[in-house]
């Protein structure tokens, strides 16, 4: 189905058409109608597979079907995301397809400073895009009014929700007129977003365009068995033996990312990182010098890449496995998107084994392993199984702790002496004296 199927303004139109948009994807094809319709929208779908136009569109449209004059310090349409690099995108796209529109796109998050904020928002803006927490000081700030919003979109609502902005969206959600359309976008369904959907939705419309949890046909997944302590060096070996570029690299902390990045370019191989203590104008550049193939590798953490829509990103690595197994979907996503293929690759540790079984387990499949001579790991049954030993031993220990300090309890309210000892059939017991 193509976009002139649902009769969008020539502006829009036209601005699509220069963006490469042709067929709609099933998300923009079941969201749209509905938000066109005025609907509440409580929609999921893998990561890239084109929900900003899914709600932006027939949001502009329906602008230009019922014009207004945004008044100082309001906003008709307020957009919040969880990272200010989604908040970037989602405004870059907006004011894309909003190209042959008079219209003011506003993006609002922490980092900037709050002064030159305050002087932009006074004078009103058609769309603003925003982070919850940055967004609630300005409302507490009296330098903005949510008073006019007609349309109201929680972008990546499960990880706004997982980064601990359910108090911040809560006090948002107090501040916004009460009459205003309601979209929220979720790549999972869990039970926080289905109460925050309850909260503030009437009668949605639910939109499921994926499983939960599965992963795009269009990404080659695929495991590396190797030790903690020489991953980095088979991370070089495989970049440069393979020839790969645009690779994007996810590794456990913002020190590892730092570490990971200093080794790479002492290896010959162009990388810059990407973490939250870097500042804006860094992680931009970052991201910019990738985006451009100025360098092969960008190095991040889990949270400072959500959101990041690079197009035709090739590898996403895993250096280290997720600490939660619902993040590697939301990772890998970050590659495969708009139809094209991807690889995802994942760099398993002996430790990381149980991690792995548990990803495996949700996505409904095993992953195919790759040994590469001369970093081979032991047996993957063997470890499991001792995993599964120690796991026992521990929780025997563990009981046997309890005894033991059940016994000095009863010692000291008693002042007798306990015994413990086995029957000839083998049966514990404990005397008192």
């Amino acid at each position: 189905m193509k976009f002139e199927s649902f009769s969008f303004a020539p502006e829009i139109l036209r601005a699509i058409a220069e963006c490469g948009y042709q067929v709609m994807t099933p998300i923009q094809r079941q969201a749209i109608p509905a938000i066109r319709r005025g609907h509440d929208v409580l929609a999921s779908a893998q990561t890239g597979t084109g929900k900003t136009a899914a709600f932006a569109l027939p949001i502009l449209q329906k602008m230009i079907e019922q014009p207004k004059t945004v008044l100082a310090s309001n906003t008709r349409t307020l957009i919040l995301t969880p990272t200010r690099e989604l908040a970037a995108q989602v405004a870059d796209n907006i004011q894309a397809y909003g190209k042959y529109m008079n219209i003011n796109v506003l993006t609002i998050y922490g980092g900037v400073k709050m002064d030159s904020q305050a002087v932009k928002l006074k004078r009103g803006a058609d769309v603003i895009v925003a982070t919850p927490g940055r967004l609630l000081e300005h409302i507490l700030a009296c330098n903005l009014s949510l008073s006019h919003v007609d349309f109201l979109v929680l972008d990546e609502a499960d990880r706004m929700l997982d980064m601990g902005f359910s108090a911040d969206i809560a006090k948002i959600m107090q501040a916004v007129n009460k009459n205003r359309q309601n979209l929220l976008f979720s790549a999972t369904f869990s039970s926080a977003v289905k109460k925050l959907a309850n909260d503030m939705m009437d009668k949605p419309k639910l939109i499921a365009v994926n499983d939960q949890n599965s992963t795009a046909d269009t990404i080659s997944q695929v495991v590396y068995p190797v030790e903690q302590r020489r991953k980095r060096e088979l991370l070089s070996e495989l970049i440069g033996t393979k020839n790969w570029h645009k690779v994007l690299v996810f590794s456990a902390t913002r020190e590892d990312t730092d570490n990971l990045v200093k080794e790479l370019i002492l290896d010959g191989i162009p990388a810059a990182v990407v973490h939250g203590e870097k500042g804006q104008g860094s992680r931009r550049r970052a991201l910019r010098e990738f985006m451009e193939g100025k360098v092969r590798v960008l190095v991040s953490t889990e949270v400072a890449a959500r959101g990041l829509d690079i197009p035709d990103l090739e590898y996403v690595v895993n250096y280290d496995l997720p600490f939660l197994a619902e993040d590697y979907v939301h990772r890998i996503g970050r590659t495969g998107r708009a139809g094209k293929s991807g690889v995802a690759i994942s760099f398993v540790s002996r430790e990381e084994e149980r991690t792995l079984a548990d990803i495996e387990k949700l996505i409904g499949q095993k992953i195919r392993r790759i040994s590469v001579p001369g970093y081979e790991v032991s047996n993957r049954e063997l470890l499991l199984k001792q995993i599964q030993k120690r796991r026992s031993f521990a929780k025997n220990k563990q009981r046997d702790d309890n005894a033991s300090a059940q016994m000095i309890a009863e010692k000291s309210m008693t002042g007798r002496r306990v015994t413990v000892g086995k029957s000839k059939d083998g049966v514990k017991y404990k005397k008192i004296k």
